[in-house]
């Protein structure tokens, strides 16, 4: 059950709020449409409902707001808009990555591709996919998580009549498995044709809350719209005409003329002629006259609230508690003790347990079970109570009144933030999905390890020519058979290139990992309608893995395709010799191959993490990319001034400092890899990117990684 009470989003530039005190209720098994012309908030109100923008009021689904559900997707799914998802991804690709955010077992997605009807196109990329496509996509995605409720926005909009008349089917099966089902509509004969229950916004008010067989009774009658001054003096007129008209003039049924206010009236039952004469001849003065058959029309109060909070009112042992109205006498009724808590299948806090196709085991009280999709077995349900019902026994209500209840205030409503989006579920796989789900890691690796094969050779053809290697500040010291297997282009003939002091590894790492966090916030898979891409520590650490594990398998790739290439081209008796005194003396020249071979690693690491927290911190791959490019370029020599050799002369002797400052005797194997940690973190590069990731992480912590809603 969908409780919205008070909604009121916040006005933007002195403007009035799109969504105004806006109350209504959705119950399950039954789908509620908000009916309203192009701008009347109703897509508003869905957003500050599901907290994806701030406002005030109250927005419950089955007793609790959205950030107090532990796992949104398995409990509402959500379509406002069309599919986020990235234009070379497969729909099969795309949901499996989904899946692994939701929580849910890669199958699932073969299921509801089966459902929507796209299991034989699943292959298919979604830049290929028309409007219909990804709007079952769009569905597909939203039952993913087996959802009791659905919210929508405007689903049909756009579609073909096939198309619509096939989603319409969809949602009533779905409700009438027990499932909740909250859509928006502009069109009143789709909302008549749809819904259950249509609630009718205008100018981001509740305009009128109908069942739908009073909806089609009174809304969806053809009626003289007619704006007049005298608006009074003309409803009496055209009402003394009904009564003394005969039967056979009363071809259309009984006149009816409703009072809109503003000089405003509708008239049922007749036609402009008629009431155009009636007009002339009473001499009354009429501004508009015209037929209209649309959403306007009377103004159905809504019904009286019980309680602020959306709870049922509690009944005492003797007598059901009557509780008035807010503002009926100026006071109203509250219960002493906690109203029943909503349970769900989450409310334990972990996921629920499922069966072999995926359907959820859910334990509810005081709802029917919901049910596992359209198209899939419905669960057997309990009989559906008027109220939820608490599953311990209650205590004693004693009733006492508010002082001032009838003098609240708009602004003592309580507020409604925007809530961080939760992260995934399983974020190292999601991550996984997300990285090999499209083909551009695959051609960037291709192209790297081309260009550095290209750099390798031009290098052999050199002769061995690293005079200018020193110079390279990322390089200073590197072997040349080194340089040769990772096609490392500093120095030699590379030495006036604006990025000779990284291997194309390096580049192609971090670029990579400027994409982990660009091509969210470009294609927010992840985030419905455009909202801030969910940033948890989970998702960052599991970017982070994912990044330095591709970052060294280019490196260790590009390498194996060099050796075999070049030992193709020129044997190995001439590449593979790492001597480290072909090149000038270095910091780097004192180090085993190994330990260069392990300051390459790092280089390629640190790129791939500096890419992917600027990208985070500043929501672009292009600053990511610029972030990287930055570090060899700008934050190197700067640091490399400053220090002018005094860290590399002060980590001599620092393990063994360190292993007296301790008392504690190490063997010597930690002894040696500390040491070679400490000579590559010396390097101008290595402080360059050791203070760039500091500043970055720390950067993200205060802009991203928050623990409450907004």
């Amino acid at each position: 059950m969908i409780q919205a009470i008070g909604l009121t989003s916040m006005p933007r530039r002195q403007r009035p709020p799109a969504v105004d005190d806006l109350t209504f209720e959705a119950r399950p098994g039954k789908v509620t449409v908000l009916l309203g012309r192009a701008g009347s908030g109703k897509s508003d109100a869905l957003r500050v409902m599901l907290q994806l923008r701030p406002g005030r009021g109250i927005a419950l689904f089955r007793g609790r707001p959205v950030h107090r559900v532990p796992y949104p997707a398995r409990e509402i799914g959500v379509l406002l808009g069309d599919v986020p998802g990235h234009p070379a991804r497969t729909a099969r690709g795309h949901l499996r990555m989904l899946a692994a955010a939701v929580g849910v077992p890669a199958g699932r997605a073969d299921d509801v591709l089966d459902v929507v009807g796209l299991s034989g196109i699943a292959d298919q990329r979604l830049r290929e996919f028309s409007l219909g496509m990804d709007r079952r996509l769009g569905i597909a995605s939203a039952l993913l998580g087996d959802p009791h409720t659905l919210v929508l926005d405007e689903p049909a909009h756009g579609l073909s009549p096939r198309e619509a008349s096939w989603l319409h089917g969809l949602l009533r099966g779905y409700a009438d498995q027990g499932g909740l089902v909250l859509t928006t509509s502009r069109d009143p004969k789709e909302a008549a044709r749809l819904g259950d229950r249509v609630v009718s916004i205008e100018g981001g008010r509740l305009a009128a809350d109908q069942e739908v067989e009073e909806f089609r009774r009174t809304r969806q009658r053809p009626r003289v719209v007619v704006r007049t001054p005298h608006a009074e003096r003309l409803a009496a007129v055209l009402a003394q005409e009904s009564r003394s008209a005969t039967s056979a003039e009363r071809r259309d049924g009984p006149m009816e003329v409703v009072r809109d206010g503003g000089g405003r009236i509708s008239v049922y039952g007749s036609s402009c002629a008629a009431v155009g004469e009636a007009a002339y001849r009473n001499g009354i003065l009429v501004h508009q006259l015209a037929e209209e058959l649309g959403d306007s029309g009377d103004v159905t109060p809504p019904h009286p609230l019980a309680r602020a909070d959306g709870r049922a009112p509690r009944e005492s042992a003797a007598a059901p508690a009557t509780v008035p109205a807010l503002g009926a006498a100026g006071a109203v009724a509250a219960n002493s003790g906690r109203g029943p808590e909503a349970t769900s299948e989450h409310a334990a806090g972990g996921p629920p347990a499922r069966t072999g196709t995926g359907d959820a085991v859910r334990a509810v009280a005081e709802e029917p079970p919901s049910p596992p999709g359209p198209g899939l077995p419905p669960e057997p349900s309990a009989p559906q109570s008027s109220a939820p019902q608490s599953p311990g026994p209650r205590r004693a209500a004693g009733a006492w009144r508010l002082p001032g209840a009838s003098k609240l205030s708009r602004s003592s409503r309580p507020p409604l933030f925007a809530a961080p989006r939760p992260g995934p579920v399983a974020p190292l796989r999601y991550e996984v999905r997300r990285l090999f789900g499209v083909r551009t890691p695959w051609i960037l690796a291709g192209v790297t390890m081309l260009v550095a094969f290209a750099v390798a050779v031009v290098l052999a053809r050199a002769g061995g020519d690293t005079g200018g290697a020193g110079r390279g500040e990322g390089g200073s010291g590197i072997a040349q058979g080194l340089r040769l297997l990772t096609g490392w282009p500093s120095g030699g003939p590379f030495a006036s290139a604006p990025f000779a002091s990284l291997p194309p590894a390096a580049l192609a790492a971090g670029l990579l990992g400027a994409l982990a966090f660009g091509q969210e916030f470009r294609y927010p898979a992840l985030a419905p309608a455009q909202t801030p891409v969910p940033r948890r520590l989970g998702l960052l650490l599991a970017k982070l893995m994912v990044s330095a594990v591709s970052a060294v398998g280019l490196c260790l790739a590009t390498a194996a395709f060099n050796a075999a290439g070049l030992t193709l081209l020129y044997g190995s008796g001439d590449v593979f010799r790492l001597r480290s005194g072909d090149g000038p003396a270095g910091t780097m020249a004192a180090l085993s191959p190994m330990a260069q071979a392990m300051g390459v690693l790092a280089v390629c690491v640190g790129c791939a993490w500096a890419g992917l927290l600027a990208a985070g911190v500043f929501r672009s791959t292009t600053a990511g990319v610029v972030a990287v490019a930055a570090v060899p370029l700008a934050v190197a020599p700067v640091l490399r001034r400053l220090l002018s050799g005094s860290a590399a002369r002060s980590v001599e002797g620092l393990p063994g400092r360190l292993e007296s400052a301790v008392l504690v005797p190490w063997p010597a194997a930690v002894d040696q890899w500390l040491t070679v940690a400490l000579r590559l973190a010396a390097q101008p590069l290595g402080h360059a990117f050791g203070l760039s990731l500091i500043v970055l992480l720390c950067a993200y912590a205060c802009t991203s990684l928050r623990s409450r809603p907004r």
